[in-house]
């Protein structure tokens, strides 16, 4: 049998904004079913890496491929990788007229054209994996911080993507309400599903990555699994950040 392709791959990829190189030289390959935790300093490229991958920003050489699909300018390309792949962000980005039901309801009716009936089943089903079942007729302004973030994780589980991107989602959180969102990716991490996620919380990362990948200055210094990342890490540079963040 021939070699499964990794489910994502990026190649050489440089990403400017204006005269700043976000992204220089970028080459990250991640299998199906793989859990990849980038970590580095503010600024390192982290977060433009995976808006990337869901064409929320458009790299400027190179190539990415995510489930067989080239990501360029095509319009058919960006929607079929944006249905495959959901994203969480910092912020939550709830409509605040909608209840959560609805909320979660709103993309497989509008994208994926179910019933309204198959939709809240579907709703409900990945509010209960959130452990939020309870919340589904409020309004997200009645919802803690932590409960709105997991809302937005159901809503993206929603739309049944393949890969799951979340982009420091417990960075707008009150410390208390970090443990409840971390929890739920954990779960959500054992259940198979393709994940990378940008974070700073390495007690997370540690127990939930299969590899650890570290960016400064836009480029990819450092790939390890945690284990050697956390006790041996290979650069200076991720030594550095590792004694900096560890401490707090």
């Amino acid at each position: 049998m021939a070699p499964l392709r990794p489910v994502i791959e990026m190649t050489n990829v440089t990403k400017y904004f204006g005269e700043f190189k976000a992204l220089d030289d970028v080459t990250l390959s991640v299998d199906r079913g793989e859990r990849v935790v980038i970590c580095g300093p503010s600024g390192s490229g982290k977060s433009t890496l995976i808006r990337c991958l869901n064409r929320l920003e458009a790299h400027d050489s190179g190539r990415i491929v995510v489930d067989g699909i080239e990501l360029g300018d095509e319009t058919a390309n960006i929607r079929a990788v944006r249905q495959d792949v959901g994203m969480v962000f910092q912020q939550f980005n709830l409509f605040p007229h909608l209840t959560v039901l609805d909320n979660l309801m709103l993309g497989p009716m509008r994208v994926r054209g179910m019933d309204r009936a198959a939709a809240e089943a579907l709703a409900r089903q990945y509010l209960d994996r959130v452990h939020i079942p309870e919340q589904a007729d409020k309004l997200p302004s009645r919802l803690s911080g932590g409960q709105q973030q997991r809302v937005a994780i159901a809503r993206a589980l929603c739309m049944e993507p393949a890969i799951m991107l979340f982009d420091e989602p417990t960075s707008a959180l009150d410390p208390e309400m970090i443990r409840e969102v971390l929890d739920v990716m954990a779960e959500l991490a054992q259940t198979g599903m393709t994940m990378i996620c940008v974070t700073h919380e390495m007690g997370f990362a540690r127990k939930v990555a299969d590899r650890m990948v570290f960016m400064a200055a836009g480029k990819i210094v450092e790939i390890a699994p945690p284990a050697r990342f956390f006790t041996a890490p290979a650069s200076r540079r991720a030594r550095a950040f590792l004694d900096q963040i560890l401490e707090h």
